[in-house]
């Protein structure tokens, strides 16, 4: 048996799920003395509205443990992640493995988990991905179900799966079908049905507790225990249901599929999730167990973890007709009975029922007691012993290893390195940023208003104070002296050495403006002020149309708060024809055509706006 390991577990479920495989193989390596991280489902399809609870829980595990760990038993420690739930998205797969690799290696240096065994039961691209940037000792891949068949793009998840069937170093499969499948990649491939706890499954002795909420149902019992997914054959046991009425039919399991063919029929009764350890107590009451799942390409892969709890027990089992069932059938002397269609179904519980099918108990405890979990998971794990043995016997040596972590090293840096040159060229050497600033210009031909008001730069964009308020004032004398308007007001709070609007004034007087057309605002400390303050002079002076003069990417946040405090107001935008500080040249590629003093401008313009939409001022 396996000892004195670290394992990474990827798995398919969550640890709070249904119990099967997953946690059975998971807790056994752990008490067996193995240290066991068992991240929970990071996802193989786009999570649908059956997935909110789940997705509910998941969020409120990462807040009830330490940053998404937590420790639930001795040497097994449990990350619920949080990521983007979009598989096949490649800017999505790029983010979660930022997001799920840094918190795991972060979690490994404190718990000094070093090159684990790494065991997936997901073939999917984050699976890969946490595969690739972790050292293992090992990587054991148990393929449990047919992926392609769950997705609606089967050729995505068939790369990824082909990817590691390939890197894997030992494949346990729970079919013949799954098998094949694997071994046309790998031929390290063994066949692992999921087994059975024989320890809690067992015979129970008379007078042990009965549920009770079954303990009142009319017999017979036709019984299941399992998740109530969307691979059942509701039709099958409404069909069940309403020729037999004087059957009871029990599903023990939670809800994760539409039940509304069967939820309003009397006798059947749904009784939801139940602990794991008290499932035995359930199915002792069964008389006839049953798994009714529909054949799909799904489930011609699925082997029922069910089956073999149904048999420890000694209880009938009656099943659809399942490749894997069949393939059980023939090397356990037909002790299932298979119903190929809903009519044969029925007839085969019926015969259970009338003790027309034989005595087969004793038979069907003896077949169980040999896929019993305690001998199936040591036999996994002696599998792993010896292939770890091998990797160590063939390990190259040390010159081989440093030059192969030199040759990952380098590769990580080119990475790096493309990436950040591909945002440099993006960013600077392409348009892309002026697009994104293009909806805060506002710009409209001026026309005759009662006054031009401009909006001084203080520190502005440039975060320099005395720079852009020439400009303004410039255009602004320019509209004055085309006849516009016979008035101008400058609005700003900002002193440097002289107050900005006794500047913005003398430097308009010297420009042929009379003194008396200029009225000064220097009270306001921001744009919102700016148009507060103004909107007292236009009102005091009973004017009502305006022209505008400030930064060109200033004029949708200036038009913002306009439109807030001051609508009765005709604003004419106006911005400057020409910015220095925003002049820039659209040239071809690999030139350069903005500067960071530029973009931070444009960074500075959506937060203001941010901070004045959350702060109530827009």
């Amino acid at each position: 048996m396996l000892k004195g390991e670290d394992i990474i577990c990827i798995s398919s479920i969550d640890w709070d799920f249904i119990w099967q495989g997953h946690q059975e193989i998971m807790s056994t390596f752990a008490k067996n003395g193995n240290r066991v991280l068992f991240i929970e489902n990071t996802g193989v399809r786009p999570p649908s509205l059956t997935d909110i609870q789940r997705l509910k829980k998941r969020i409120a595990n990462w807040f009830k443990s330490v940053r998404g760990f937590r420790e639930e038993m001795n040497n097994l420690y449990v990350y619920s992640p949080i990521i983007l739930p979009f598989p096949y998205s490649k800017i999505a797969r790029y983010i979660n493995r930022y997001m799920l690799i840094n918190p795991i290696r972060r979690w490994m240096k404190i718990m000094e988990f070093h090159e684990p065994i790494i065991w997936t039961f997901l073939p999917t691209g984050t699976a890969i991905d946490i595969i690739n940037d972790i050292d293992r000792k090992l990587l054991v891949y148990y393929c449990i179900a047919d992926f392609y068949e769950l997705v609606n793009d089967p050729k995505k998840i068939r790369q990824t799966e082909d990817e590691l069937i390939r890197k894997s170093d030992v494949i346990f499969a729970q079919g013949n079908a799954l098998k094949e499948k694997c071994e046309g990649l790998n031929k390290n491939v063994h066949i692992f049905p999921f087994g059975v706890n024989i320890e809690t499954f067992s015979v129970l002795e008379d007078g042990t507790d009965i549920p009770d909420d079954i303990k009142d149902i009319k017999r017979p019992v036709i019984g299941y225990v399992g998740g109530i997914h969307r691979h059942m054959d509701f039709g099958l046991i409404k069909f069940m249901a309403q020729s037999h009425p004087d059957w009871s039919i029990v599903l023990v399991g939670p809800v994760q599929a539409d039940i509304s063919a069967i939820s309003n029929l009397t006798n059947i009764y749904l009784l939801g999730k139940r602990d794991f350890s008290t499932l035995p107590n359930y199915v002792d009451q069964f008389d006839v167990c049953i798994i009714p799942y529909e054949v799909s390409g799904y489930t011609t892969t699925v082997f029922p973890t069910k089956l073999n709890e149904y048999h420890a027990m000694g209880k009938p089992v009656v099943s659809t007709n399942l490749p894997e069932i069949v393939n059980f059938n023939n090397e356990n002397d037909n002790i299932v009975l298979v119903g190929k269609t809903h009519d044969e179904f029925i007839e085969r519980i019926s015969g259970v029922l009338d003790g027309k099918a034989g005595e087969l108990r004793e038979q069907r405890i003896e077949s169980a007691k040999k896929h019993g979990w305690a001998a199936r998971i040591e036999k996994m794990g002696d599998l792993m012993g010896d292939a770890i043995a091998k990797k160590t016997k063939s390990s190259a040596d040390w010159k081989e290893r440093f030059l192969k972590f030199y040759i990952v090293s380098r590769k990580r840096a080119l990475k790096i390195a493309s990436l950040l040159g591909g945002m440099y060229l993006l960013i600077f050497c392409t348009p892309i940023v002026w697009s994104i600033a293009e909806p805060l210009n506002i710009s409209e031909a001026p026309r005759k208003a009662d006054c031009i008001v401009v909006f001084g730069g203080g520190v502005g964009e440039s975060g320099k104070a005395g720079q852009g308020y020439e400009e303004r004032v410039g255009y602004a004398v320019e509209l004055y002296k085309k006849g516009y308007a016979d008035r101008l007001i400058f609005s700003s709070g900002y002193m440097y050495v002289f107050k900005e609007t006794l500047v913005m004034k003398g430097l308009a007087i010297s420009l042929g403006v009379p003194e008396r057309a200029v009225i000064l605002e220097d009270a306001a400390r921001n744009t919102y002020e700016n148009v507060a303050f103004t909107k007292k002079i236009l009102d005091r002076e009973k004017w009502k149309k305006i022209l505008l003069v400030s930064s060109p990417y200033h004029m949708r946040r200036v038009s913002l708060v306009f439109d807030k405090i001051a609508k009765d107001v005709q604003v004419t935008y106006t911005p400057l024809p020409q910015s220095s500080f925003y002049s820039h040249v659209k040239r071809g590629v690999f030139h350069k055509q903005i500067d960071l003093r530029q973009i931070k401008g444009i960074v500075h313009e959506y937060l203001a706006i941010i901070y004045y939409y959350l702060n109530g001022d827009i």
